[in-house]
């Protein structure tokens, strides 16, 4: 790939830690030239630029502003924060690397339950839904629907894609900053009973989606369906954040809509979206999804996967409360 052609990084300015500015991070220590798309000018925006980025600073959801953005790259990473306008923003970039027309990779990040948003479960009776969905919902979240319409848009533009679907983050808000305030008195509260999960560190799919983007042929119309490394219940998951707060925690489970009231919609009431999001999330994996585990994520890596318990003692605001309680 020429040095004219840098490769186009949506969502770049997003929280310490997140995909996109860890894929930018890579991207440069390999020597590839980054434009990186964000919102806002910024002190996110400048460290970016320090860091040796070209910085954009823009709206996804303006087409003028994505074909600019876009002028020059040939291989795109496309993410948004959770948005109600989200299959908004991708129709509008894919609309623009259409009209470019010489895209050689558009890996697209999908966030949902890989193994029941397919089109014949999602248009099954009702009663089949709530089955397959562990009881408690019969929908999945408008978010995790935008995903799913998102990839078909993608498939019908004819742009050469790669989806890579990843499983809940470790870094997802359910597990780190609404688990903050019991953590710091040695609880982990959650609503997820004895239920088993397999999240996903952020690192790892940020190096995925490096490998894809600066070898994309082999990928190119693939699907990845990835999970962490390790399923576990939430008694094996409090172990982790002990080892990473250097002291006890122990499990106590909740029900799931206290808890969604007290942590959530507390926190989101001015983020309905976001907020209907994270409670879909807590209904379906205390009724059983987000299960799964695959091998993909190894495969692509070329090396074990990252742990929980890594994530978790490299996420910051887990490390500022084990600052915090060192201190005591």
């Amino acid at each position: 790939m020429s040095e004219r052609n840098p490769i186009l990084i949506t969502g770049a300015a997003g929280e310490v830690g997140g995909v996109s500015q860890t894929m930018v991070e890579m991207l440069l220590e390999q020597g590839h030239p980054v434009r990186a798309f964000v919102r806002r000018d910024d002190e996110r925006a400048h460290s970016l630029r320090q860091a040796g980025a070209e910085v954009f600073v823009g709206d996804l959801l303006n087409i003028a502003d994505v074909t600019a953005a876009l002028t020059g790259c040939r291989r795109i990473y496309f993410s948004m924060s959770l948005s109600p306008y989200y299959t908004d923003a991708v129709t509008l970039m894919a609309a623009a690397a259409r009209a470019q027309g010489d895209i050689e990779a558009f890996v697209n990040i999908s966030e949902y339950e890989q193994s029941f948003m397919t089109f014949e479960k999602m248009t099954a009776p009702e009663q089949e839904r709530r089955s397959w969905l562990g009881g408690l919902v019969t929908q999945w979240s408008p978010q995790q629907r935008a995903h799913w319409i998102a990839e078909q848009v993608l498939d019908w533009s004819g742009i050469p894609t790669v989806n890579v679907q990843a499983a809940m983050f470790v870094e997802n808000p359910l597990l780190t900053w609404m688990t903050l305030g019991p953590l710091s008195n040695g609880e982990l509260r959650l609503p997820f009973g004895d239920r088993r999960l397999a999240p996903i560190a952020g690192y790892d799919v940020a190096e995925v989606c490096v490998k894809i983007l600066t070898d994309p042929a082999p990928h190119i119309s693939k699907s990845y369906a990835l999970n962490g490394p390790e399923l576990k219940d939430m008694h094996g998951f409090a172990e982790d954040y002990g080892a990473a707060l250097g002291r006890r925690v122990v499990y106590v489970p909740e029900e799931v809509e206290s808890w969604n009231e007290s942590y959530v919609d507390s926190a989101l009431a001015e983020l309905p979206h976001t907020a209907e999001h994270l409670k879909t999330l807590t209904r379906l994996v205390a009724g059983g999804g987000y299960r799964g585990v695959t091998n993909q994520l190894e495969t692509l890596l070329g090396r074990p996967p990252k742990t929980v318990r890594w994530a978790l003692e490299n996420h910051p605001r887990i490390r500022t409360l084990a600052t915090a309680s060192s201190e005591f």
